[in-house]
């Protein structure tokens, strides 16, 4: 029980339906409540939502879906406040909602551009902004930013893909320094290749995966399950020396 007693609010946390391929959120979400949390799930898609949420319940889990589009202010404040009346509190953040956009540089539109920013960086900031006043209630907390490798090396494509998630890594440390003295610990996380419901339909071309797992040194794609294991690592009191810190799991790709 490495979050007995501890209250999380996971975004993009949707896809954990039964059966199906999960995210990251919808993994750490049964991860953390298998490991005594109550779990707020928060996502755009409210029918996998409460279907996810709803699963966890019929298991025996204290777990709650909230509607937050992470680019907008006020779905934040009021996601925090309906968690604090929910359940007293909030001791852990995971900023994990995300999308993709496979263009290069002169491909990149402004609205792509922008799309990307709002949720990979505006998102981000915008939920770490809300959420430290909570924690500060709690004498401190634990805030997670889902990254990617991708936020560290560079690509063939993705280009405003790489850059939000650059930013969010750099923001991470900067929030780590501002508050740290406050017990309140903020973290990136950097995903390699690995098989999602946002990867899915791009990763099945058989041609594709062999190019992806070949330049994977431990030889095969990613679980969400492996990234939910460092999100819970850096969710837990087992980590409270590490803030500022960058959390890659890729299976190598950028050790070479």
């Amino acid at each position: 029980m490495r979050l007995e007693g501890k209250v999380a609010l996971i975004t993009g946390a949707a896809t954990g339906v039964l059966g199906s391929t999960m995210g990251f959120g919808g993994a750490s979400a049964w991860l953390f409540a298998r490991e005594g949390a109550k779990v707020v799930l928060a996502d755009i898609n409210d029918g996998l939502g409460e279907q996810t949420a709803g699963q966890m319940r019929d298991d025996g889990f204290d777990a709650t879906y909230l509607h937050l589009d992470v680019t907008r202010e006020q779905d934040w404040a009021d996601a925090f406040q309906a968690t604090v009346a929910a359940y007293g509190k909030l001791d852990v953040l995971v900023n994990n909602a995300g999308t993709s956009a496979r263009t290069t540089v002169d491909e990149t539109t402004e609205e792509i551009w922008d799309a990307q920013m709002d949720v990979h960086a505006k998102g981000v900031f915008l939920g770490t902004k809300h959420a430290i006043p909570f924690m500060r209630k709690v004498g401190g907390g634990s805030i997670i930013i889902v990254s990617s490798m991708y936020g560290i090396v560079g690509s063939p494509t993705v280009t405003a893909y790489h850059a939000a998630k650059g930013a969010s890594r750099l923001f991470a440390k900067a929030a780590a320094m501002q508050y740290a003295k406050e017990n309140i610990r903020v973290n990136s996380v950097h995903p390699g290749y690995a098989d999602t419901p946002l990867t899915e339909q791009y990763f099945s071309d058989p041609e594709r995966r062999r190019w992806l797992i070949g330049r994977t040194p431990v030889g095969r794609l990613g679980k969400a399950e492996d990234i939910a294991n460092g999100i819970l690592y850096l969710a837990s009191d087992e980590s409270q020396w590490v803030t500022g810190s960058e959390l890659v799991i890729d299976g190598g790709v950028t050790a070479q």
